[in-house]
């Protein structure tokens, strides 16, 4: 298992357009993709795992990979976080 933390910096936190963006990106990973923050951990293959997080600008998540391709989409994910949100 991988994994990354990251420091959402968009103003209005994980909405609707970038979860659903994230939701297709992770899916196109075999492995588990894993989003957690606090104490609440979300599928990052489901939207509503995703939204229900409820998080915020500047609150700290982290995401992690297990599977064949953990490598491949921690790197990438990591990559999508900094880009989108």
């Amino acid at each position: 298992m991988l994994g990354f933390k990251y420091t959402i910096t968009d103003s209005e936190g994980i909405h609707a357009r970038p979860a659903g963006m994230l939701v297709k990106q992770a899916a196109g990973y075999k492995s588990d993709i894993k989003i957690t923050k606090g104490e609440k951990s979300a599928d990052a293959k489901r939207i509503f795992g995703v939204m229900g997080l409820g998080t915020k600008a500047g609150e700290e998540i982290t995401v992690t990979a297990d599977g064949e391709d953990e490598e491949t989409a921690v790197s990438e994910l990591e990559v999508f976080f900094k880009e989108n949100l």
